[in-house]
Order: structure tokens, then C-alpha cells, then sequence
């Protein structure tokens, strides 16, 4: 065996026994590329030449200490110690023409594994380079752009770890839900199998980006990660939206032309409501303690509309199919429904109970950390299930009540708190009605045993 089929064999090697990081990998240096796009980051419309953007800076640099810890892992140990012994050796012994031809050698890219060397060796000097220009606290957009045309261009140049020589990688961008696969493959019109499987690879790709958002971490690098991915989705998105908008004036089947018009709108009002409600100008509320569930919530509402998505479209071949199909965990739109309604039927007992303490200040004390305690458990479980319209009220009087401490709540404060809290009273009442409305819940008795032991956790 050659030298050059021994290395083509640790890196295919490495592909199989690390085929996660290869698949993460390719989903950050996809998304590095688009987080310089400023029409892809969640930010309000300030004006940009006077905006300092340092704090998208550090989170671009924690990606990329994520892209290289993932290298780090992908690389066996071996060839990175050769690798940097020749670095070593470049800059202390060798001459300007042995300099030279090494990073000729490298720089042609005739094999994978110099492929991965020299996105390694370009991420360090990033990291490096970022570190360095953060110090000064003020970061410019044109700053901030020029590090993106840097970043963008090691990606792209590279030859075999560039994400986007394809539109669609056969390696990455796969149907894996053998239901759906099964259910594509028997479409017999060429057309529109061609066109919902480029909808189901997109669908699929959205799967595969949430997997590597965490939602159960602190730390930092984790979750500036995380939001760098969910700024991919953004932009993977707006392509997703594009494709169904052409298809569908395309397509001869009227009933699946109004389908895929009612799934963009779907995507259309909670993208809305996830960029321009949850996770507006979150890159200047990293140390909030609400940062990770502002990437929490965001994750559900996007994760459950994909999962929709695709039980909906399946549904339309074969009506016969169940959710719990296709994902262990689908919850149908009958159970979110129903799920809403409890909760909320919760979150109105806890708020009258704030609103009737008046008497007692050690009464109301304990009934506003009881409310605050539930909003917490709605927040993190329950916001994913409101509809877009209802949304930014819940948002904004749990921004408000988790501005007040409990001296006010308890003291002198009291009437101001409780005629917020009333307020809002009010207007989860309407929100009951309106849910009660709803044609799944037709003849949907309320679950009271569940809501009483629900009441009952946060009293």
C-alpha cells in the first residue's frame, strides 16, 4: 500500500469511527460562513456603522475553539505530534526553500488528511487573530465583516472540507427516517418525488443541525455554538422557503401546492417570532441568566415545527401514519392543544392567588415566588406551544415580573405588581377562550387531576 492510500485510509478510518464530529463539523463551518451575513443575525435595526460588535466577535471565536476541538478529536495523535514537529521544525531549522516547499506541498491539497491540517493550522491563527483584536473591547462592522471574508475564505478554499462544493451533500444531507424514505421512493409523478425530496432533505438537514444545539449546558463555548448554529438555521430557512415558493408555482397537484403554501407560512410566523421576538439582540444578553433558555426555547419551537412539518407532509401520502412513527418523543397537535390549555389554566391559578393576598404580606410573599416558580416551568416547557400572536404578551410580563424582587413584590410596591399581574389575568382568560375554540379540543374535557398536581408542585 502506498503512502497516500495509508493516509486516505486513517482519514476514511477516522470518517467512520467519528462520523458525529465529521457531521457537526460540517454543520459549524457552514454556519461561520453565514453568521458574518449581517441579514442572517438576530439584531434589532440600530445603525450598523456605529454598532460595536464585540459581542458577536466572542461567540465567532468560541465556535471556532469548537471546530478545533472537534479537529483535535478527528486528528489521530500521531499525526498531529508529526505535523507539529514539522511546524516546529519550520520555524527553527529549516531553510526559506524547505519553508517553501512545505507549504506548497500542503497548501495543494492532493489529500484529505492535508485538508484537515490546513483547516486546523488556518482555525488556530483565527483563534489567535480574534483573541487578539477582541482585547481592545470595541469592534467596528467593518471589523467585524473583514474577519468574516477571512473566516469564509479558509472554508471555501479548502478542498475537501468546504460545505458548500454541493448544495446538497449525499454524506451529510440524508433522509434518515426509513417511514419517510419509504414514502418518497413510491411517489410515482418524477416531479414532484424530485421536489419533496429536496423538501425532505432540507427538513432532514434542520434535524440534523438542531441535534448539535445543546440545551442542557453553561458553558460558554457550548452555547455561543449553539446560537451559531441556530443563525445557521436562519439562513437554511430562508434557502428552505425560496425552494418551496418555486416548487409550488411549478407543481400540477393543487392539494400539495396548498399544502406546502400553508408549511411556508408556518415556518414564516415562527421564524418571526423566534429571530425577531426570542432571540432579538441575544448576543448582548450573554451574561443574562435567561441566555441558555432564550437557545432552549428557541430550539422547541423550531425542533417541534420541523417535526410537524414532516409528520404533515407524510400524512398527505399516508394518512394512516402516526407521529410516534417517524420521532419517539412527537407530541400530535391535539396533545400540544391540550398541554397549552392546562398549563395556562395553571398560570391563571398562581397569578389569582397573587391577586387575592393583599391581607397578608407574608401571604403574598409566598404567592409571588410560587408565581415566579411556575413561570419558570412555563417558560421552559410550555412557551413553545404558544402561537405567534399570543406570544409577545406572555414574553413581556414575564420580562416584567422577573424585573420585580420580593421587597416590592411584599412591600410597598404591592398594587403596582398586583394590577400588572391582574392585567394579565385578564387576558389569559381571553387566551382560554380562544384556545377552547380551537376544533382539535372539540369535546376535549379539561385534565383537572393533572392541573391540580401541577398547581400543587409549585405551591
Amino acid at each position: 500500500m502506498s503512502g497516500k492510500d495509508q493516509i486516505q485510509d486513517w482519514v476514511s478510518q477516522s470518517k467512520k469511527d467519528n462520523s458525529g464530529l465529521f457531521s457537526e463539523l460540517d454543520m459549524l463551518l457552514r454556519a461561520l460562513d453565514r453568521y458574518f451575513n449581517l441579514e442572517n443575525l438576530p439584531a434589532s435595526a440600530e445603525d450598523i456603522a456605529a454598532r460595536n460588535f464585540y459581542e458577536e466577535l466572542v461567540i465567532a471565536r468560541d465556535t471556532i475553539l469548537r471546530v478545533l476541538g472537534i479537529l483535535e478529536a478527528v486528528i489521530p495523535e500521531n499525526r498531529k505530534n508529526a505535523y507539529w514537529f514539522q511546524k516546529f521544525a519550520e520555524t527553527k531549522y529549516l531553510s526559506s526553500q524547505k519553508i517553501d516547499a512545505f507549504r506548497e506541498d500542503l497548501y495543494r491539497q492532493d489529500t484529505p488528511e492535508k485538508g484537515l491540517h490546513l483547516l486546523y493550522n488556518s482555525f488556530i491563527n483565527m483563534k489567535g487573530l480574534i483573541t487578539d483584536i477582541s482585547r481592545s473591547g470595541h469592534i467596528s462592522c467593518t471589523g467585524f465583516l473583514n474577519v468574516g471574508d477571512l473566516v469564509s475564505k479558509e472554508i471555501r478554499e479548502n478542498a475537501f472540507f468546504n460545505p458548500f462544493r454541493m448544495n446538497m451533500n449525499p454524506e451529510f444531507d440524508v433522509i434518515t427516517n426509513a417511514t419517510i424514505s419509504n414514502i418518497v421512493r413510491t411517489l410515482k409523478d418524477r416531479d414532484e418525488k424530485k421536489h419533496v425530496s429536496v423538501i425532505y432533505l432540507y427538513l432532514f438537514r434542520f434535524v440534523r443541525i438542531m441535534s448539535f444545539i445543546e440545551i442542557s449546558t453553561q458553558r460558554s463555548v457550548s452555547l455561543s455554538s449553539s446560537l451559531m448554529l441556530l443563525v445557521l438555521l436562519r439562513s437554511e430557512i430562508g434557502s428552505f422557503h425560496r425552494y418551496i415558493d418555486k416548487v409550488s408555482r411549478s407543481l400540477a397537484n393543487q392539494e400539495l401546492q396548498m399544502l406546502l403554501s400553508a408549511i411556508a407560512y408556518q415556518f414564516s410566523m415562527e421564524t418571526r417570532r423566534v429571530y425577531h421576538q426570542e432571540l432579538k439582540d441575544i448576543q448582548r444578553k450573554r451574561a443574562s441568566v435567561h441566555f441558555r433558555g432564550k437557545i432552549e426555547n428557541s430550539h422547541g419551537i423550531l425542533k417541534n415545527l420541523t417535526e410537524q412539518t414532516i409528520v404533515q407532509l407524510a400524512q398527505y401520502y399516508n394518512p394512516a401514519l402516526q407521529g410516534e412513527e417517524v420521532f419517539a418523543s412527537f407530541m400530535t397537535r391535539v396533545e400540544q392543544s391540550l398541554r397549552l390549555r392546562e398549563d395556562i389554566h395553571g398560570l391563571l391559578a398562581f397569578a389569582s392567588r397573587f391577586c387575592d393576598s393583599h391581607d397578608d404580606q407574608e401571604e403574598r410573599l409566598k404567592s409571588f415566588e410560587s408565581l415566579r416558580n411556575y413561570m419558570l416551568y412555563f417558560e421552559s416547557f410550555t412557551f413553545r406551544l404558544l402561537r405567534h400572536d399570543d406570544y409577545e404578551e406572555f414574553s413581556v410580563f414575564f420580562h416584567d415580573l422577573n424585573k420585580v424582587n420580593k421587597d416590592i413584590a411584599a412591600g410597598k410596591g404591592f398594587p403596582k405588581v398586583r394590577e400588572r399581574v391582574r392585567h394579565f389575568k385578564i387576558f389569559l382568560e381571553t387566551t382560554l377562550r380562544h384556545i377552547g375554540n380551537r376544533a382539535e379540543l372539540a369535546d376535549k374535557p379539561l385534565d383537572q387531576a393533572r392541573i391540580e398536581n401541577l398547581i400543587d408542585q409549585y405551591l
